[in-house]
């Protein structure tokens, strides 16, 4: 068998249209009128059109034939004359008899839906449409030989006005019903929205309908089929006019809600109305709407009332409606920008609430540290919840809310109290010896470590994170000293997570102490065995803490002497201590140290925790129960003022009576025979007013001597890299350096400067006094 030949004409005789056109017309005229049809008519009908274009034909004015010739394994297709063999492709004909019988077919039916407007012709249009399109996927079934070969054909020579049969129908539908129902169809598709709207139902099969015959003429419009669909159709005839109605639909709806309802009962109605519109989509528009239509509504909903919701963002601030607030959220956030001043506001709130919580404390928070930090955690806290609930973690909101706890844990009426800017650290680092020092209030070992993490939360907001290492440093040493210290685990958990936020080299002091009171230990052992071995046994219970004299942030107490009772304790272990560590010298800190004495001379026998000026004191009474002021100094060797404080702690204890207020030298000091107290076991051991005043001097002024060297060093370290700098670029750069440990201000980075020069790290540049140069 040939190739152009098939079973009803197996030798590949020509076969002329006017031969099958009346069998096949009226195959198609059943196929558009809806008749069922059976598989045997439907391949009599393919194989017609099947044998028309594979006929050899005559030339005519209105074909040309091509043949097919076999290149080199491929087909390809070239004009022929009449005169040479092979299959011919024909087509024209056939397809002008389609065109003609599509256009008869559309006019007929055109009449019908003259005068029909709102749902009848939306019911007509797409009830045709439905058939038409049903009846066309058939046709272009029947076709397919013809589109795959002739309509190809023409196409690859680039004829534009030839399309595959669907395409035809599909374009002869436009040109003949869609031109003049497209403004009714569209208009009618826009009230039932409408109502829909305004609360009516109605069935949106209708509108689906409309849409789905719209997108697939924008498909048939393309003169050269292209990849995805075209939506120019929908786009121009539908979707544009519904975007206008849209907006004035809204802009008159939502002026008028606003004059007789709150912002917060706009703000559901909003969300109600882009939550339908959406609903829109999904039900019976097309999907390329979603965005153009939830921008539009966006803009006249939202962006057009921005300025009544921030005003109305403090309102809810002030009245925590956390749920409003959330709404007002997911709303602005629909707006290109529109976060920005919502999100200043926030801080400005959040700045405003902590400054307004610490100036409640009053005067009460400068010595009540707890007061203190509760009150700033209790801010930054309930915001934080509200960042991560109604903001659900935004960034934005998070870099303000950092903002404002930074501005009022740094800046506030205690700061400017004292005027200082240390004292937020100070009372940080209070807090924290509150927590972690033995007392009967401490909270378990769950509850201690959440509030040493609520430490941490404001810790990271200091900003002179220097002066907090100060005094934490000192109360550490001060709980290991005297072993008050309500959880060794929780100590060390500390300052992990001190070391996790400012590195190694600010914890490395802290851990440096532990080690120490470690040391110490396994020094009080092996120098409890040694006096057991060689010597004679202590006629005291003696221990010691041997500390590192660079670790500890201890100084040299006032000159004192030591109780002749301790003196063989004393000369035993710098004895033993010499023979373990050859030249090392031992600095002893009496101040610090302390001791039980066991009273023989009252009714009750007492065990009294004493320091170790007031032990000296008490054992003065061994020899006589009353002495002067001046041989109890002549005997400790203490300053005249240090001694009046212990002894003043002593006589308020009433173990001690003096008839004088004022104290002088010539004061007599008594023992009270008839001392009586409730509790066997007594502490006495309390800080000296004078001490505690000293040692506050002495660490802001240390800290301040510390942060001069700091200072030096990230210049001297900045100008060894960059050997020459200008001076405004050298500011910024030890700015950068330090700002995590403290603000430098730029006179005291002035000073450390002349101090660099005067020292030879550095030298002007000649002709440039602007300039630095770093000396090797």
């Amino acid at each position: 068998m040939s190739r152009g030949a098939s079973p009803n004409n197996p030798h590949g005789k020509p076969v002329n249209l006017q031969d099958i056109w009346e069998d096949l017309s009226d195959g198609i005229r059943d196929i558009y009128s809806r008749q069922s049809m059976s598989k045997k008519r439907y391949m009599e009908l393919y194989t017609h059109v099947y044998n028309y274009c594979t006929s050899i034909q005559q030339p005519s004015n209105q074909q040309q034939q091509y043949s097919v010739k076999p290149t080199k394994g491929k087909k390809s297709a070239t004009p022929s004359s009449a005169g040479q063999g092979g299959a011919q492709f024909v087509g024209i004909e056939l397809y002008s008899k389609l065109k003609e019988f599509l256009e008869k077919h559309l006019c007929a039916i055109k009449p019908r839906g003259k005068d029909l407007v709102g749902e009848s012709v939306l019911k007509f249009y797409t009830t045709v449409w439905e058939e038409y399109q049903f009846s066309s996927q058939v046709l272009n079934g029947i076709c397919m030989y013809l589109n795959r070969h002739w309509v190809k054909r023409e196409n690859d020579e680039g004829k534009k006005d030839v399309h595959d049969i669907y395409t035809l129908c599909l374009q002869t539908w436009k040109s003949c019903l869609f031109s003049s129902m497209h403004s009714a169809v569209t208009r009618s598709v826009l009230k039932l929205i409408e109502q829909e709207r305004n609360g009516e139902s109605f069935n949106t099969r209708l509108i689906s309908g409309v849409v789905n015959c719209y997108v697939e003429l924008g498909a048939g419009s393309d003169p050269i089929p292209t990849k995805g669909q075209n939506f120019t159709i929908y786009k121009e005839y539908f979707e544009d006019e519904f975007l206008k109605d849209t907006e004035r639909y809204y802009l008159a709806e939502s002026g008028a809600f606003l004059e007789h309802n709150s912002v917060t009962e706009y703000m559901k109605k909003v969300e109600t109305r882009l939550t339908e519109e959406q609903r829109r989509v999904s039900v019976y528009l097309h999907e390329s709407t979603a965005d153009e239509l939830a921008k539009t509504c966006e803009r006249v909903l939202i962006e057009r009332y921005l300025e009544q919701f921030y005003t109305e963002f403090n309102v809810l601030l002030e009245n925590d409606k956390e749920e409003d607030l959330t709404r007002m959220y997911n709303l602005v956030l629909r707006i290109p920008n529109g976060m920005s001043a919502l999100k200043a506001r926030f801080g400005s709130h959040v700045q405003a609430q902590g400054l307004a919580a610490v100036e409640k404390c009053g005067e009460a928070a400068l010595n009540e540290p707890k007061l203190y930090v509760q009150a700033l955690l209790d801010v930054h806290c309930k915001y934080s919840a509200m960042v991560h609930s109604a903001f659900r973690k935004d960034a934005g909101f998070l870099a303000a809310l950092d903002k404002a706890c930074s501005h009022f844990v740094n800046q506030n009426a205690v700061v400017e109290k004292v005027k200082s800017s240390s004292k937020s650290p100070e009372l940080l680092a209070r807090y924290c010896d509150v927590l972690l020092k033995k007392s009967a209030k401490n909270p378990d070992e769950n509850e201690l470590d959440e509030a040493l993490e609520s430490v941490m939360v404001i810790f990271r907001y200091v900003e002179d994170k220097d002066v907090f290492q100060k005094f934490y440093s000192k109360m550490l040493a001060k709980r290991l000293v005297q072993q008050n210290s309500a959880s060794d685990d929780a100590e060390s958990n500390m300052i992990s997570k001190l070391k996790q936020a400012c590195g190694y080299e600010y914890t490395s002091k802290l851990q440096r102490m532990f080690q120490d009171m470690s040391l110490s230990k396994d020094m009080n052992d092996r120098f409890k065995q040694h006096t057991m071995t060689t010597e004679a046994a202590l006629d005291v219970d003696f221990s010691i803490m041997v500390l590192s004299s660079g670790a500890w942030p201890f100084t040299q107490g006032p000159p004192f002497q030591i109780p002749p009772e301790l003196q063989k304790s004393y000369d035993r272990f710098v004895t033993f201590y010499t023979s373990q560590h050859n030249g090392r010298k031992l600095s002893w800190l009496y101040q610090l140290s302390k001791g039980e004495l066991v009273t023989n001379g009252f009714k009750n026998i007492y065990i009294l925790q004493v320091s170790t000026y007031q032990m000296a004191i008490l054992l003065q009474y061994n020899a006589a129960t009353s002495h002067t002021l001046t041989h109890l100094e002549a005997s400790t060797q203490l300053k005249e003022d240090v001694l009046v404080q212990v002894v003043q702690i002593l006589v308020k204890a009433k173990l001690l009576d003096c008839e004088e207020e004022d104290m002088g030298p010539e004061s007599v000091v008594t023992l009270n025979t008839g001392y009586k107290n409730k509790k066997l076991r007594v502490n006495l051991n309390v800080p000296l007013k004078a001490e505690q005043k000293m040692e506050q001097e002495s660490t802001h002024k240390s800290m301040e001597e510390d942060r001069k060297l700091l200072i030096q060093a990230s210049i001297v370290r900045i100008m060894k890299m960059r050997k020459e700098l200008k001076h405004q670029p050298l500011l910024a750069e030890v700015f950068q350096q330090l700002c995590s440990r403290f603000k430098p201000t730029v006179p005291v980075i002035k000073k450390c400067i002349d101090i660099l020069i005067e020292k030879e790290y550095l030298e002007r540049v000649e002709g440039n006094k602007d300039t630095y140069r770093y000396l090797a």
